[in-house]
């Protein structure tokens, strides 16, 4: 098929890619904010694996071309939108060009992350002769190729066969090991995206509510998340407490969602504590490193392990790292940070700070002449560390874990304290 796919982000790259590795013919029309010499050195892109080999692979063979304009585009057979939510006028103005009036079939697939509505909107400016799709974006950065070319499943929203028809061949090659789609209305689907991050974001929420009642009860979180987790009602899936969650898809589809609500006349109390939960989690290092030294933290260093909000990607959108920094900075604290892909991305955002040393090689670089050690991002890099090591690098041998990767008896019998999120070390450790 020919495919006329416009957007610059994450999920435009790899269906860009995706669909031309697998013989569609694409043109590739970028949003005029990042133009192909800024995306081809993006940190993110490069990061992200396998994906820059399948666009170059896919240039070379002739699949795939960059283009400048849509007219360079003759008659597609499937017009594919990657936008954010930001960009919406860029959908709009293409849609309402006027090109596609010449002819009709080409079929609308938005794989935006819009309004619930908009694909129905967008789909009124090409003309009732063209099919509409919504195809919600459910790619995991950090195995974005992989969460395209193998998907659990697709949530596609389509109003007539015909849409149906067409999407199902255009994606058949990633659908052959079992049946993937699961079929519904256009509007269904762009809320059963939303609704299913609200959920997991409720679960994330709810189980770092858990953590800091057994901090106060002395109880060990692992227990009760284990306790939990067996229990087949409600299973182990995002039961892990941590120090918050951030990424550009799942903040904001967070606040899409309360923004449906709201624009719906329904106020939701739930999602309001839910992103205000997440929110204070992000400062629950710093409170426990405030405890430990008891408020005197001027002068300190603080040796940070991982910037990014995930392991697997180079960006820090919403990252709890940007709240822990501001509050540790506000208290006269140097910071030595050690990550490998998104020290780039922190100085893009912060800029350069007398307060902060980066690092991307060795991770005990940052941990030099630093009182304490905070694990923010579980990179496996930092999952077995040199125990024995830290304690002679950490003036104050504190180890701060902000996503219960480590088993705080062992950490303790090396010699150092160990802080987690609701982890104790015995049960006299606070």
């Amino acid at each position: 098929m020919k495919v006329l796919l416009h957007g610059s982000e994450l999920s435009a790259a790899t269906a860009a890619a995706a669909l031309a590795w697998v013989g569609h013919r694409v043109d590739w029309l970028l949003h005029d904010s990042v133009p192909w010499s800024t995306l081809a050195n993006a940190d993110w892109l490069q990061r992200e694996p396998s994906l820059m080999g399948h666009i170059e692979q896919a240039m070379a063979a002739g699949n795939l071309r960059v283009i400048d304009a849509p007219e360079m585009c003759k008659t597609p057979d499937v017009v594919w939108l990657g936008l954010s939510p930001s960009q919406r006028q860029a959908a709009s103005t293409l849609l309402g060009h006027g090109m596609f009036d010449a002819y009709s079939g080409a079929v609308l697939v938005n794989n935006s992350t819009f309004p619930v509505g908009e694909t129905e909107r967008l789909h009124s400016l090409m003309g009732q002769q063209h099919s509409r799709v919504a195809l919600p974006d459910t790619l995991e950065e950090g195995r974005a190729w992989q969460s395209f070319t193998r998907p659990m499943r697709w949530l596609l929203g389509c109003d007539d066969a015909k849409g149906e028809q067409v999407t199902r061949e255009l994606l058949r090659a990633f659908n052959r090991r079992s049946e993937v789609f699961q079929c519904m209305p256009c509007r269904a689907a762009e809320l059963t995206k939303l609704a299913i991050n609200g959920m997991l974001a409720t679960r994330i929420s709810y189980m770092n509510e858990i953590a800091g009642l057994a901090d106060t009860l002395g109880v060990d979180v692992e227990h009760v998340r284990q306790g939990m987790g067996a229990d087949t009602r409600i299973g182990f899936e995002y039961l892990y407490p941590g120090c918050g969650f951030g990424g550009p898809n799942f903040s904001r589809d967070l606040m899409r969602l309360a923004d449906v609500q709201s624009a719906s006349g329904r106020y939701s109390a739930l999602l309001e504590q839910v992103m205000d939960i997440n929110e204070q989690k992000k400062e629950t290092l710093f409170r426990k490193l405030w405890g430990f030294f008891e408020g005197d933290l001027a002068g300190k260093t603080v040796a940070i392990w991982g910037a990014a909000f995930k392991p697997g990607t180079a960006r820090i959108d919403h990252a709890p790292v940007l709240t822990l920094l501001e509050a540790l900075w506000a208290q006269g604290v140097t910071v030595k940070l050690h990550d490998p892909a998104a020290t780039h991305a922190l100085h893009a955002t912060v800029g350069q700070r007398d307060g902060l040393m980066t690092f991307d090689a060795d991770p005990y670089l940052a941990c030099q002449d630093a009182d304490a050690l905070m694990l923010v991002t579980e990179w496996k890099a930092y999952w077995n560390p040199d125990w024995h090591r830290l304690a002679s690098l950490l003036n104050a041998r504190l180890i701060l874990d902000g996503r219960n990767i480590y088993d705080p008896a062992f950490v303790a019998s090396c010699g150092l304290h160990y802080r987690g999120i609701g982890r104790r070390a015995d049960p006299t450790t606070l």
